[in-house]
């Protein structure tokens, strides 16, 4: 017999960015100016992530465009990896993310791609703690607590077992 299973997201918003702490706030602003600093020739859609680390050091990442699609590189990606990279061991526990076109930043927050989500699952599970993701957009911003919220059925290690004693 097949039975239906729910599967619930829950995330925080706010359209008042003074709800936020001044951390949160200064990473959303953060992720906005480096989206200006995005190589979006073809699409014209410029997102910056901003990472904060356990340290409270904060890394940029942007997305970068390629005329050989797929060769690009997100922001969210982009900023994991310097932060992976150059601060091994400084753990990331928030991500800020925004989008902007021509018009300027989006009316309404921006999910990270199915590839982001599997690379901040990942750096969940390697670094043994949540990272906050937090989108913003001009009207609003949410909150997520975690990547499983993004990602409820997650692929991971634990997918990669063939030997179940292992």
């Amino acid at each position: 017999m097949i039975k239906t299973k729910n599967i619930s997201v829950t995330y925080k918003e706010s359209d008042n960015p003074d709800d936020l702490n001044i951390e949160d706030r200064e990473l959303i602003e953060s992720a906005r100016t480096a989206s200006l600093n995005a190589y979006a020739p073809y699409s014209g859609f410029k997102v910056g992530a901003a990472v904060r680390l356990e340290s409270g050091k904060i890394i940029l990442g942007t997305n970068v465009e390629n005329a050989a699609f797929p060769s690009g590189i997100c922001a969210e990606r982009s900023a994991l990896s310097n932060a992976s990279s150059n601060y091994p061991g400084d753990k990331p526990v928030a991500i800020a993310i925004a989008a902007r076109s021509e018009a300027g930043i989006t009316d309404n927050p921006v999910p990270p791609c199915g590839n982001c989500r599997q690379v901040i699952t990942e750096e969940e599970s390697r670094n043994n703690n949540k990272i906050r993701i937090i989108l913003s957009s001009k009207n609003k911003i949410q909150i997520i607590e975690g990547c499983k919220d993004l990602l409820p059925l997650q692929f991971n290690k634990n997918n990669l077992k063939i030997n179940p004693h292992l």
